[in-house]
Order: structure tokens, then C-alpha cells, then sequence
């Protein structure tokens, strides 16, 4: 993976739109840079961006929402209403462009952060949720969020910290830097697995107890199942005298039921009977006078019918008249319409070709019109197709036109007359070659004049050199004279130290003499030197209480002016370095000024070195007559289109003419709207009304035909009925008529007594069934009462219950055994089960597995620590070839050991290091992590933060040399956040952050 652009707006203190361009000079030729400026400048925030852009997140302040930004005022720069973060980055499966971006609504109110991810192959949009952006960026890239800023993002404070801590904190430090808390839940979950499973054991096993508790001994079992044998056999004399019982009380009430439903049923047979008295009395005679006419029924129908329609097509035959009057009135408007419109008589026979002859001479008329028209409307087209770069007002009035035309046409030759008049030295036949030749020696200009510039930049140059050397001269001058001050006042106090530390030793062995001294005595021989006279046992030298203090007192004197000489002696090696480096440039550049006045004088022999001024003079002199030449040939192309086009608009007015004649001559004939439209309006009138016409003839005749069809029919059946009806007493066919009932009415009144009937049929058949049934169960009776029986039955089903209860009870208890005995078995076989998984757990839990997860959190750190002390010391072979790391011995202190190559492999704490030795080292941890981190992913881009400033020259240098070589081994892109100057002056390529007085900050890039 590798960043190849950053883009961001409005992002914090850095305000307006901001890029760095990795493929981009001065990027693209030195790929390690630095990112410089003050102390809250934004350094920091190009890191955020990345985040940002990436995965919504950002190191300080975790996950990124609109309330975050609300509440802590972050990300969205102060008064700006919007801001996006875009990182484009390269990977194995192409090259993507993240961005994330928040804006303000018209109230001023934030809205909800967008994220979007664009596949730059294809140049579109990946199809997302924006919350999905984060998640594809990892895929992508194959590291997480915290896998990134670990692997790509360095910060040297925490392995600075990581270096110096005990075993439990620095545990605590490599969980929280590699994100290996995984190990920790791991042990955790073996503990509380085998726990859980333990505990269903143990509740298992104090179920058996209870149950074991529970079960009957064998006698008891025995007992109970032989009393259950001798209750079930009682039970079954009762249960039959039971049902004896109960059939001869269920027949008496069988009997009883019975006589009730002989009484319902007879009070509904003589209701039944009286409701077709009834019936008859009402209905009756007019049933039967319709049922008397029934077979006559439908002749009388037809012929009530025919009447009807007869009355009806009367009515058809009278309306029909009617219509053919108006259709003739009609007929006759429209002929008067037409004889208005072509001023002649009009009849049916020509009306057709009267009207079209009239129709096409007005037609001919617009044609003739419209074509005139077209004509003209071609040539104010092409007009203002030619006019265009003419300064004219378009009119459709060609007088107008013609007027304007005349007036460009005067004013284009004055122009050119005083644009020939400037142009006098020139030969104007051919401009075309003439504009060439003055633009070419207008490039030949500024060619002259960009090479000029270039030897005064490097005139320039040579004096800015010239005056850093004086500069750095001045500020070197007086260094030997105090490197050899220094020098000597350092072996002075060295030789001053030396002396009062063997003094100090001295003391030390007069120290251990003291107590030989107290126990002295005259006249017997000492145990060292066997003398008998001890002139001093009693009177010892004094001692030098203050010793130590002046020891300690002149150590920091002399570490002090070694740190000074030291310093001293770095700043005048960096100066003379400098000053070499400074006459080298001197050299380059000098070269390079003979060489571009060289170039000059070959390449530009017409011109001489001049200033910027003279120049621009030259310049805009030939632009000026290259201006006039143009503005010559605008004139002559304006005059000529004039003149052209005058004629056409003079024969516009002409069609104008024409068209008007025309249109008049039209509007004495006809003044209205489409002729076309009205011609087919009264075609089509005219067919409609001769077609209703035909229509309405002929529906009068067939009514006509079938009223007199329908008036025969009718006579013949008044025939036919008449005699028939009078054998039934009926006079005419109107009485007839009405003695007929409707036939809905008719069938009603039928079904009605249909069902009277029918139901009164039912109800005689019940009652007689019913009697018949009564007397066959009455002779299956017995002598005993109901209540007898009753009574009877209710003592043995008591009886009964009395033993089932019994028999329930002992079954249950017989039941429960058997169900706690298979119990039994199926717990013991889940425990068996259960030992059979748990070993694993047991035997992970003895391995792993603790309450805080700290036994295999501590195994797995040990072993990611022992993997990353490796490609730490892997790093720190490039950058120091003094220290090695390790980890510490039993017997040490419990942070890491530094093991110093120079001095015989001695092992030191890491806390006895310089700051710059520890940022050495750290350095190393740090990279060691992103080799950890991207061991699947290689990683291209890698930013550094801070920890350079405590390093001394040589240090830096070298430290800088492993980073080039480490950029130029793997092509990765390094970038380091710093605000050393000496490593500003080191390294080139710089993105460099200024402030301004309002707080914000902006971007430059330097190389």
C-alpha cells in the first residue's frame, strides 16, 4: 500500500484547499521529507487526514460524528461551512481515492459526515453506504485501523516509554501497541469455560442425590404393585352393574321425552290445518279463476303485449317524421352557408365541386404567399450566418438592415485608412506571412529574455553564496581558539578528577584499617607488620569529609565543558562542511554562468544583455503591430461582408412587396380561417346529413311494415281467443285479461300452499311414527322409579371412585419409579458425556487458562516481544553498531537491557541511556512494529513523529542515512514530522507549515 495524493479543506487550522502530490516533483525525485513548522502549525494533522479520509477515525480523538465535532469543536476549520479529507492511495488491486467530507445547511447546522470510494481505473464511484467506506478501505489495503497507524504512522512516545517500564507495564504497552489483547480474552475464556463446565457437573450429581432419595426399596415396589393387580380386578363387577343401570334410567327418560314430542306435535298438526283454512279462504278464488285461464295464459300475455308495441311503433312512426323535417331544414342552412362563402347558387348536385373549385383558388393564393415567405425568410438566414461578426442589430425590416450595413461599411473604411496609415512600413499583400514573421521574432524575444534571466539568477546566486560563506565565516572564526580553551580546561579537570578519585580510594582502604587501629596495644606485635610501637593507633590522619562532594562537584564541571567541547567541536565541523558544500555550489554555479553567456552570445547575436524592462518594451512593440495588423484584416473581412450582403436585402424587400400584394388580393375572396379546415367541416356536414337522411327513410319504412304486420297478427288472435273465452263466461279480452294473475304472483301463491300442504303431510306421518316408537319402548320398561334407579347408580359409581382413586395413586407411585430410574440413567450418561469434553478444558485451563488472563497473555507477549526485539536489532544494526537489545535476565532489572557492543558486551539498563541513545533505539521498536504489522501487506508509505531533537549531529546524520537507505532499498515514501534545523537543512524535500496572525495555517511545498 502506498499514498500517493492527499487532499483536504477546512481541516482544522488549516484553512482553504490544501494538496501534497507524492507523484509529483519535488516527490517524485526524492520520496524522504520532512513536514516542518512551529508548534501547532498542523503537522499533526496531515496524519489526521489520512485517518480520516481512510477509516472516519482520528488518533486523538477516536471515531469521528457530527455531534464529536460539535462538542469538541474539531476537524471542521473555525467559520468555514464545509471540509473533505481525501487520501489516494495505490494497492494491489489498483488505485482507489477514499474521501470523507461535512458540510453546513442553509441554517448554519451541520450535517452528517459523507464517505465515498472511487475506483480509479473505472473512474466511478464503488457503489457503498458510506458507513461500508472504512471497511472496504481495509480490505483494500489489508490492515485494519489500528493495524495502520501502527504500521504506518510512528510515534516514537510510546516506545520510548516501552523501553523503560517493568515486565507488567511493559506487557500492558506491547498489548495496547501490537493489539494482541486477543491473548488475554483467550485465557480468560479457557478459565470461565472450564469453570461453567465443571458447575454442570457438580448440579448434575446433586440431582441424583435427590432423586436416589426419592426411589422405593424393592418391598415397597412389590407391595404396591400387588395391591394395584387386586383394585384393578375389583373394579370390573361394579363397572358392568354400573351400565345396566344406566341403560334402564336412560330408557324411562327416553319414554318421557318421547310423550312430550307427541304433544309438540299434534298442537303443530292442528296450527298446520288451520293455516290452510286460512290460506284457502284468502287465496283461493282467485287462484283458481287464474288456474281456470292457465291453458289461455300466454295467448293472453301476447296479445296484451302486441297492444303495447302496437302503441309503441305509433309512437316510433311519429318522432321519425319528425327528424326527417329538421334533417331537410338542415340540409337547407347548409347550402345558404355555402352559397355565402363562394358567391354563387349552390345545389345538391355541384355542391361538391363548387366548393373545391373555390377552395383552391384560395389555397393557391397562401402557396403563393408562403412561398415568398420561404424566400425571404432563406435570406435573412444566410444574412445573419454572413453578418455574424459584423457589430449589427438584426431587423426583420430590411431598410433597417440595409441602413446598418452602410454605416459599418463607412465606418470599416475610415479604419482602414488609419490602421494602412500605422502600417506604412509594411507590406500589406500578405498578412498572413507578415503576422508569422512578427510573432516569430516575438518568440525569438522571449526566448532571449528567459535565457537573460537565467544568467542573472545565477549572478544572483553566486552573490547569495558569496554571502553565506562571509556569514558563516564570521560565526567560525572564533570557534578554534574556544575548542582549544575548552580542550585544555577538560584535561585539566580530568587530571583534577583522576587525582581526587585515587585520593578517594585511599581513604576508602584507610577505612578499612580503622577497626585493626582500635584493637592496637603497646608492646604486642601488630598483625600486618609485626611491630611493637604504634604512634598512631591513638592519633590516626584526619579525614576528608568533604571528598565526595568536591568529586561530584568537579564531574559535572567536567561533563559540562565535555558536553560544550563537544558541541563546540560539532557546530565547527558543521561549518566547515557547510563551507565546502558552499564552494562547490560556488564552482556549479560559476560554470554555469560562463556557460549561459556563452548560449547567449551564439544563440542571440541580434540581441544584447539588457534589463527586465527593456525587455517587456520589445515585446509589447511587436504585439502592438501583430494587434494593428489583426484589426486591419477584422476591418477589411466587415467592409466586404457589407458590401456583400446589401443585395440580398434589397431583394428581401422586394418578396416583402410581393407577399403584401398577395395577401390582399386573398383577402378580397376570403378573409377567415383555414380554408382548408372549413372546406372539409361542410364536406363532412354535407355527407352526415345526406347519410341521416337515407337512415331516417329507412327507418320509416320498416316501421310502417311492421305496424302492419303486428295489426294482423293481433286481429287473428282476438278471433282465435274471443269464442274460447266466452265458453268460460268471459265477454271480452279485457275482462279475461284481468282475472289473470301475474305469473310471479301466481307461482308464490302455489308454492305457499304447496308447502301448507306438505308440511301438514309431515306432521300427520311424525305423530303416528311417534306413537308407534312409544309403545315399543314402553314394553321394555321395568317396574322400578327413576328415583329408584338413580339412587342405585349413584352408590356404584361412588363405589367405583372410590377404587379408581386408589388405583390412580398406586399407579402414580409405580410411574414415578420408573420415570426417576430412566432419569437416573440419561443424568449419569450426560455426566459420563460431559468428563469425556471437559478433559479439554481442564487440560486447556491447566496450560492457559486463569481468572484475569494474564498466564498465556503473558506466554504470547513474551513471544511477540522476542519477535520484535529481533527486527528491532535488525533496524538498529543500520542506525548504531554499539547497541544490541535484549531482553532482561532473572537476576536484573525488569525493563529491557541494552547490550553495548563497544564495551565488551556489557548489558545496561535502558535507563541509563541518552536521550538520543533512547530515540535510537526506540526508532528501531518502532520500525520493528511496522515490519510486525505489514508482515502480509507491504507497506510503501511511513510517517515519523518528532523525537529527532535529542539527537547530537552525527547521530542525526546517521540516523537520516538509514532512513535514505531505507527509502531507497524498498522505494517507500518516508516522512519525518519534525522542527530541527539542522534536519530541515539535511533534508530537501520539505512540506512546510506557516501561521498567520489570525491562527490559521497553510501549506508549501519546498524541494
Amino acid at each position: 500500500m502506498k499514498i500517493l495524493k492527499i487532499e483536504f479543506e477546512n481541516i482544522n487550522s488549516l484553512r482553504g484547499p490544501q494538496l501534497i502530490d507524492f507523484t509529483d516533483k519535488p516527490f517524485s525525485a526524492s520520496s524522504l521529507f520532512a513536514i516542518t513548522g512551529p508548534t501547532g502549525s498542523g503537522k499533526s494533522t496531515i496524519l489526521d487526514v489520512i485517518c480520516l479520509a481512510l477509516f472516519n477515525h482520528v488518533p486523538r480523538l477516536g471515531k469521528i460524528t457530527k455531534n464529536e465535532i460539535i462538542a469538541k469543536g474539531a476537524i471542521l476549520t473555525r467559520n468555514q461551512k464545509e471540509a473533505f479529507a481525501q487520501v489516494t492511495y495505490s494497492c494491489k488491486s489498483g488505485n482507489y481515492a477514499s474521501k470523507w467530507s461535512i458540510s453546513t445547511n442553509r441554517n448554519d447546522n451541520l450535517r452528517d459526515y459523507e464517505m465515498e470510494i472511487a475506483d480509479l481505473a473505472t473512474d466511478k464511484l464503488i457503489d457503498l453506504k458510506k458507513s461500508d467506506v472504512p471497511a472496504k478501505n481495509e480490505t483494500l489495503i489489508g490492515l485494519n485501523y489500528n493495524q495502520f497507524i501502527k504500521a504506518v504512522l510512528l510515534a516514537q512516545g510510546e516506545f520510548a516509554q516501552f523501553l523503560k517500564v517493568n515486565k507488567a507495564e511493559r506487557g500492558e504497552l506491547l498489548e495496547k501497541i501490537t493489539g494482541t489483547g486477543i491473548y488475554r480474552e483467550l485465557g480468560k475464556k479457557a478459565y470461565e469455560k472450564n469453570k461453567e463446565a465443571g458447575k454442570e457437573i457438580l448440579q448434575q450429581q446433586q440431582e441424583i442425590e435427590i432423586i436416589q432419595k426419592s426411589l422405593l426399596n424393592n418391598d415397597d415396589h412389590a407391595k404396591i404393585s400387588k395391591d394395584y393387580e387386586t383394585q384393578q380386578a375389583a373394579c370390573e363387577p361394579l363397572e358392568k352393574e354400573i351400565q345396566r343401570l344406566s341403560k334402564f334410567v336412560d330408557l324411562k327418560q327416553e319414554i318421557k321425552n318421547q310423550q312430550e314430542n307427541i304433544t309438540k306435535v299434534a298442537s303443530e298438526k292442528t296450527q298446520a290445518e288451520e293455516s290452510l283454512k286460512q290460506f284457502n279462504e284468502n287465496n283461493g278464488k282467485n287462484l283458481s279463476a287464474h288456474e281456470n285461464l292457465q291453458e289461455h295464459a300466454g295467448d293472453l300475455r301476447n296479445w296484451k303485449q302486441g297492444k303495447e308495441n302496437e302503441a309503441e311503433i305509433a309512437k316510433e312512426i311519429t318522432e321519425i317524421e319528425a327528424k326527417i323535417e329538421q334533417n331537410k331544414q338542415a340540409f337547407s342552412g347548409l347550402l345558404t352557408e355555402v352559397l355565402q362563402l363562394v358567391k354563387t347558387e349552390v345545389s345538391a348536385n355541384d355542391f361538391e365541386m363548387k366548393l373545391n373549385e373555390f377552395t383552391a383558388k384560395i389555397q393557391q393564393f397562401e402557396e403563393e404567399r408562403k412561398e415568398k415567405g420561404r424566400e425571404y425568410k432563406k435570406l435573412m438566414d444566410e444574412f445573419k450566418l454572413k453578418t455574424a461578426d459584423l457589430p449589427i442589430d438584426f431587423s426583420k425590416n430590411p431598410d433597417e438592415n440595409i441602413k446598418q450595413l452602410q454605416a459599418i461599411g463607412n465606418s470599416a473604411s475610415n479604419h482602414i485608412k488609419n490602421y494602412e496609415a500605422e502600417l506604412s512600413n509594411f507590406d500589406l499583400s500578405d498578412t498572413a506571412a507578415l503576422k508569422f514573421q512578427l510573432k516569430e521574432q516575438t518568440e525569438k524575444t522571449r526566448a532571449a529574455q528567459k535565457a537573460n534571466e537565467k544568467i542573472d539568477q545565477a549572478d544572483n546566486e553566486l552573490k547569495k553564496i558569496a554571502s553565506e560563506k562571509t556569514n558563516i565565516e564570521k560565526q567560525s572564526e572564533a570557534l578554534p581558539q574556544q575548542i582549544k580553551e575548552v580542550d585544555t580546561k577538560v584535561k585539566f579537570q580530568q587530571k583534577d578528577l583522576e587525582n581526587l578519585q585515587l585520593h578517594q580510594k585511599n581513604q576508602l582502604l584507610e577505612a578499612r584499617l580503622e577497626d585493626l587501629r582500635h584493637n592496637l596495644s603497646d608492646n604486642e606485635p601488630c598483625p600486618l607488620c609485626g611491630a611493637k610501637h604504634h604512634p598512631f593507633a591513638d592519633h590516626a590522619p584526619e579525614k576528608d569529609n568533604d571528598l565526595e562532594d568536591k568529586i561530584g562537584l568537579l564531574q559535572k564541571e567536567f561533563q559540562a565543558n565535555s558536553a560544550r567541547l563537544a558541541k563546540i567541536q560539532a557546530n565547527f565541523e558543521s561549518f566547515q562542511q557547510q563551507l565546502k558544500r558552499l564552494e562547490n555550489e560556488e564552482q556549479q554555479w560559476k560554470a554555469t554562468l560562463e556557460e549561459k553567456r556563452a548560449v547567449f552570445k551564439t544563440t542571440f547575436r541580434d540581441f544584447d544583455f539588457a534589463s527586465e524592462k527593456s525587455w517587456e518594451q520589445k515585446i509589447a512593440t511587436l504585439n502592438e503591430q501583430i494587434d494593428v495588423i489583426e484589426k486591419w484584416e477584422k476591418e477589411q473581412k466587415q467592409l466586404q461582408i457589407a458590401q456583400n450582403t446589401i443585395p440580398d436585402q434589397q431583394k428581401a424587400q422586394e418578396l416583402l412587396r410581393d407577399a403584401f400584394k398577395l395577401k390582399a388580393e386573398q383577402e378580397n375572396l376570403y378573409k377567415g380561417d383555414d380554408i382548408g379546415d372549413k372546406n372539409r367541416l361542410y364536406h363532412r356536414q354535407f355527407t352526415t346529413l345526406q347519410q341521416e337522411k337515407k337512415s331516417l327513410d329507412e327507418q320509416l319504412e320498416n316501421l310502417k311494415i311492421r305496424l302492419q304486420k303486428l295489426a294482423s297478427e293481433l286481429s287473428n288472435l282476438e278471433q282465435e281467443l274471443s269464442s274460447v273465452l266466452k265458453e268460460k263466461g268471459y265477454e271480452t279480452l279485457q275482462q279475461a285479461q284481468e282475472n289473470l294473475l301475474p305469473e310471479i304472483d301466481y307461482l308464490q301463491l302455489r308454492e305457499q300452499r304447496e308447502k301448507l300442504q306438505q308440511k301438514l303431510a309431515q306432521l300427520k306421518t311424525s305423530f303416528d311414527l311417534l306413537q308407534k316408537q312409544l309403545e315399543e319402548k314402553q314394553k321394555l320398561d321395568i317396574e322400578e322409579t327413576s328415583a329408584e334407579l338413580q339412587e342405585q347408580l349413584g352408590k356404584k359409581r361412588q363405589e367405583l371412585n372410590e377404587i379408581n382413586e386408589t388405583c390412580k395413586a398406586l399407579y402414580r407411585q409405580l410411574e414415578n419409579q420408573k420415570e426417576n430410574l430412566q432419569k437416573l440413567e440419561k443424568i449419569r450418561e450426560g455426566i459420563a458425556e460431559k468428563e469425556q469434553k471437559i478433559k479439554r478444558w481442564r487440560l486447556l485451563n491447566e496450560l492457559i487458562g486463569d481468572a484475569t488472563g494474564r498466564k498465556f497473555n503473558e506466554f504470547a507477549q513474551d513471544l511477540t516481544l522476542t519477535q520484535l526485539i529481533a527486527l528491532a536489532n535488525k533496524r538498529l544494526a543500520d542506525l548504531s553498531d554499539r547497541y544490541v537489545i535484549d531482553k532482561p535476565q532473572d537476576e536484573e532489572d525488569d525493563g529491557l537491557v541494552a547490550i553495548d557492543e563497544h564495551m565488551g558486551g556489557q548489558r545496561r539498563s535502558v535507563k541509563t541511556l541518552s536521550g538520543g541513545e533512547t530515540f535510537i533505539l526506540s526508532l528501531s521498536m518502532a520500525l520493528a512494529l511496522s515490519d510486525l504489522a505489514s508482515k502480509n501487506v507491504e507497506i510503501n508509505s511511513l510517517f515519523i513523529d518528532e523525537g529527532f531533537g535529542t539527537l547530537d549531529p552525527e547521530t542525526l546524520d546517521q540516523t537520516l542515512d538509514t532512513l535514505e537507505k531505507l527509502q531507497a532499498e524498498s522505494s517507500k515514501t518516508i516522512g519525518i514530522i519534525s522542527h530541527v534545523d539542522s534536519l530541515k537543512e539535511r533534508i530537501a524535500t520539505q512540506v512546510m507549515l506557516t501561521r498567520n496572525g489570525q491562527g490559521y495555517s497553510s501549506i508549501t511545498i519546498k524541494g
